[in-house]
This record gives structure tokens, sequence and C-alpha cells, in this order.
């Protein structure tokens, strides 16, 4: 099976290992970025993509994520 995002081989959830890596980093650090600043689940994604220190994996993710409106082990309250 390929990635979801690029064309090399998935390995788990969809993802080559690379994508899982920052797909993983993504879930994570969202809570931090809820806890500090409250914002929803898609405005985090959106300032994923905007942000030019982001790298692209994260971007990558972040864009795969919120044309698909999957919200993964994300947990909104």
């Amino acid at each position: 099976m390929k990635c979801v995002i690029c064309s090399r081989e998935a390995s788990k959830n969809g993802y080559c290992e690379l994508h899982l890596r920052a797909y993983e980093n993504v879930v994570k650090k969202y809570e931090v970025w809820k806890k500090a600043s409250d914002v929803s689940w898609r405005e985090y994604l959106n300032e994923i993509v905007k942000n030019p220190l982001t790298g692209e994996w994260a971007k990558e993710v972040a864009e795969h994520l919120l044309k698909s409106g999957e919200k993964g082990d994300v947990k909104e309250s």
C-alpha cells in the first residue's frame, strides 16, 4: 500500500514512515497549542500550513488532514 500523501510504501495509518512521524508530531503538539490558545483542530492545522517555520512533511500532513476532515487521535472538547 502507498502513503496517502506520497508514493512511498505506507507503514501505518496509511502513511509512510516520514509522514507518519510528522503526523504523530502534529497530533501530539495539538494538545500544547490547545492549552495555550484554545485553538480548534482546523485552526491549528491552518496555522501549521501558514507557518513558514513548519517543516515540509508536517505541512503536507496538515494539508491532507484539512482536505480529508480526519481528526485522527485528537480529542476535541
